[in-house]
C-alpha cells in the first residue's frame, strides 16, 4: 500500500476509518528523516493491512504542534483511534516491524479499559 499524506483536514477521518495508522512526522531539511523514509516505505509495502501516513511538519505545523511533535523524525502508531506509541528518532527496520506485530496482537478491550481508568484518575 502506498503512503498517504496526512493534513489537519484528513487526520481525524483517517484515524476513524482505519484500524491501524502509523505516521511519520518529517521535514524536507531533516537528514535523519531522509534516512528513515526508505525504511518507512519498505514497511508500507510489506504491511498492506496498515495505513502508512506522512506529515510534513513544515506544511502542517498546526497538526504537528497539536500532537506535541518536538523532534523529527517521530513515529506515531494509532489503533482504533487510540495513540499507542510516539517515538522520536530513526527507528530501525526490525524495531518498526516489531512494533507493528505488537500493535496487531494487542487486546484492544484491555487497552480501552486502561485508557478509561487513566482518564478517570485524571478527572478526579
Amino acid at each position: 500500500m502506498s503512503t498517504i499524506e496526512l493534513t489537519i483536514e484528513n487526520f481525524e477521518q483517517t484515524l476513524k476509518d482505519n484500524e491501524i495508522v502509523i505516521i511519520d512526522f518529517w521535514a524536507d531539511w531533516c537528514g535523519p528523516c531522509k534516512s528513515f523514509g526508505p525504511i518507512f516505505e519498505k514497511a508500507s509495502d510489506s504491511n498492506p493491512d496498515v495505513v502508512f501516513a506522512k506529515v510534513d511538519t513544515e506544511a502542517q505545523q498546526e497538526l504537528a504542534g497539536g500532537l506535541g511533535i518536538r523532534s523529527i523524525p517521530t513515529t506515531m502508531i494509532f489503533r482504533d483511534n487510540i495513540l499507542l506509541m510516539s517515538e522520536p528518532g530513526v527507528m530501525p527496520e526490525s524495531s518498526l516491524n516489531q512494533v507493528l506485530t505488537t500493535t496487531r496482537e494487542l487486546d484492544m478491550d484491555e487497552v480501552r479499559a486502561k485508557v478509561a481508568e487513566q482518564q478517570a484518575k485524571e478527572a478526579s
